[in-house]
């Protein structure tokens, strides 16, 4: 057998039992069976022996255990902290609206209208809070999760390395026109080396490296054993660190031209950041966003063998901190009084990407949508724009709404298409309530 027959054989052993995306039940148990608590995950000194949940065997990465394991995936991977603000912490004032679980809407392909308090338990969440004008009025948590719990955003943490890039861009410490490759030689030779930084970061490289959650050979999978995500298998030849990776995805058309979202770009960026300021991602989110937002728990992220932050998903933050970088967006990058993010980068990333380029990507629940500095944005009568993670990690920023919404879930199905249909038809009602001062 070839070793590249070798490699995909034992990524595929690895990806069967311990990536998220390929683990998940046929028919996963539903959300009140799968409740973390119910199932009594990790009781006891030791917990037995079919209650436990641990990394070295994958099981961080498969639910239901994931119901229990996105709540404490700092206790289980390598990770570094990222320090909050001093105290105190910016204020959310709260003035919590027991009428809002009763907003109802129509799922996209109608059928039975649903309320707020539906969705959540239909879509696995952990925790969810919606803020209005600045103020809480909405907040509820679910299972293991709790205010001063560390989440794991997944792909929500793209957005704050995209929005990390437009500010050192804005300082010119970055030329979004420069090849990747004139700050990260090491990349010239693969698929990267020709690719420019604001198509790295809009995602329209050309690479062949396929995110394909339910494809078990998929190169999101070889990632996930290079940043040490999920276990190697014994004698594993292939990369054993993010940077070791990067250099081994090929091209495969021409950049610029369509929207493939690949995680490899986000990882790729956070080299960069790394190269050209001599620090990495993890604490340049919290110089540059999180301490000066005032949030007010320190986070988490994840890292590689090397120590290394993956970029592309590895950041752990609680609801509110999560909710206070959403807010900060709302406010055009302003927060207690002061200019933490440019006004032109919030109004860049607002205004959106090419929609053709993303239309080619054929999301069927995002349609009219595009991407743009690792932000998904819809370009509806709202201005409504958003980060994204797998098992329904979301931000959602409504501008004309005035009103920001964060969720934590554990989902089973990895992809945001499971959950997109209820998600995003209730965050326009809640919108609409709050918007129209409706009381039910």
């Amino acid at each position: 057998m070839s070793r590249k027959r070798i490699v995909v054989a034992l990524v595929a052993a690895v990806a069967m039992t311990a990536f998220p995306i390929a683990a998940r039940a046929a028919e996963p148990l539903d959300p009140a069976a799968s409740d973390p608590v119910a199932m009594g995950w990790m009781r006891g000194a030791p917990p037995p022996v079919d209650k436990r949940v641990t990394a070295q065997d994958g099981g961080h990465l498969q639910f239901p255990r994931t119901r229990w394991s996105f709540s404490h995936m700092r206790e289980m991977l390598p990770s570094r902290r990222v320090p909050a603000a001093p105290p105190p912490a910016s204020r959310l004032p709260t003035a919590l609206r027991a009428d809002l679980d009763a907003v109802t809407f129509t799922p996209m392909g109608g059928g039975a209208s649903m309320t707020w308090a539906q969705a959540m338990q239909a879509t696995y969440a952990d925790g969810m809070i919606v803020l209005h004008r600045g103020r809480v009025v909405y907040e509820r948590y679910y299972g293991v999760t709790t205010a001063r719990t560390p989440h794991i955003l997944f792909s929500v943490t793209k957005s704050f390395v995209g929005t990390l890039v437009e500010c050192l861009i804005a300082d010119g410490v970055i030329d979004e026109n420069a090849l990747l490759s004139r700050y990260v030689p090491e990349l010239a030779m693969s698929g990267f080396g020709d690719a420019t930084i604001r198509q790295t970061l809009d995602m329209t490289t050309a690479l062949d490296f396929s995110e394909a959650y339910t494809d078990p050979r998929a190169d999101i999978a070889r990632l996930a054993i290079a940043s040490g995500a999920v276990p190697a298998p014994p004698n594993y030849p292939g990369p054993r660190t993010i940077d070791d990776f990067l250099p081994t995805v090929p091209k495969k058309g021409e950049h610029g031209r369509v929207f493939t979202y690949r995680s490899a770009n986000t990882e790729a960026l956070g080299w960069v950041v790394a190269r050209v300021t001599g620090r990495n991602v993890a604490d340049l989110i919290s110089e540059r966003l999180l301490a000066p937002m005032g949030a007010e728990q320190d986070g988490d992220m994840l890292v590689d063998s090397s120590g290394a932050p993956m970029a592309a998903g590895g950041l752990n933050l609680t609801l509110r901190d999560l909710a206070r970088f959403g807010e900060l967006m709302r406010n055009k990058g302003r927060m207690g009084g002061k200019q933490i993010v440019p006004e032109r980068i919030v109004d860049k990333i607002a205004a959106g990407g090419d929609k053709t380029a993303f239309a080619a990507a054929s999301y069927a629940t995002l349609p009219g949508w595009s991407y743009k500095s690792q932000w998904w944005i819809s370009h509806d009568s709202h201005g409504a724009y958003m980060a994204r993670g797998v098992h329904g990690q979301a931000l959602y920023v409504d501008p004309k709404a005035e009103m920001v919404i964060a969720r934590f879930a554990s989902h089973p199905v990895a992809g945001n298409v499971a959950n997109d249909p209820i998600s995003l038809p209730a965050y326009r009602a809640m919108a609409d309530a709050l918007a129209s001062g409706k009381r039910r």
